[in-house]
């Protein structure tokens, strides 16, 4: 009787522990270092197994267009108001989409932006993205990951050193059977505007 509970036991840490493994290879964690790992290999077609670049960017744009208050701010010399980037979201989520493939491939935000051709509306989505996560900002931890029907919001935080704080990218993902893929950032009005006032607040103290 004490081998057979012994076997029983056996087996099942042998499952728990074969479900901690997948929970580990197939969880919105590991696809995120993925995605990591494709930036650094600069692999654009490992990058978009694990992010939908499209629509990523198209959110990003929703979004930005939303916030054309705090560009003037975070984007000097742009000329970008509402009506504009409504009109102009298709070139603009072109350009993005451009933009993150020049990311990938240089590993730089900086030369993302720089790459970009001359446009009308000068908005560019990677240097807004180098506002927030900055050359000296590093990875700290998974604040969070809330999984639900098929979908998760995972929660990553970055370090900010330029205002002394810590700031909370949060992705939306989805389930694709044995990997998870970026969806959407779905908190980008409040990160720019949390940073252009953070930036208002540093401006005022140097003066």
């Amino acid at each position: 009787m004490k081998k057979i509970v012994l076997l029983l036991l056996l087996a099942a840490l042998g499952i728990g522990g074969y479900l901690y493994y997948r929970s580990l290879t197939t969880g919105p964690e590991y696809s995120l270092m993925q995605a990591a790992k494709a930036t650094q290999d600069h692999d654009m077609t490992a990058f978009e197994r694990y992010v939908d670049v499209n629509s990523v960017t198209g959110s990003l744009v929703d979004q930005v267009t939303a916030q054309s208050s705090v560009l003037g701010m975070l984007n000097p010399g742009s000329f970008a108001f509402k009506g504009a980037l409504r009109l102009l979201k298709p070139q603009l989520a072109k350009a993005a989409h451009k933009e993150v493939q020049n990311y990938v491939e240089t590993g730089s935000l900086e030369a993302a932006a720089a790459a970009q051709p001359e446009r009308v509306v000068k908005v560019s989505l990677a240097g807004l993205a180098s506002k927030v996560v900055s050359t000296d900002s590093k990875f700290k931890d998974i604040k969070y990951v809330n999984e639900q029907n098929g979908q998760a919001l995972v929660g990553i935080e970055i370090t900010q050193p330029k205002y002394d704080t810590t700031m909370v990218i949060e992705v939306k993902m989805q389930d694709k059977g044995d990997y998870w893929q970026v969806k959407e950032i779905t908190n980008t009005g409040e990160l720019l505007k949390h940073v252009a006032r953070l930036e208002k607040d540093r401006l005022l103290k140097r003066d």
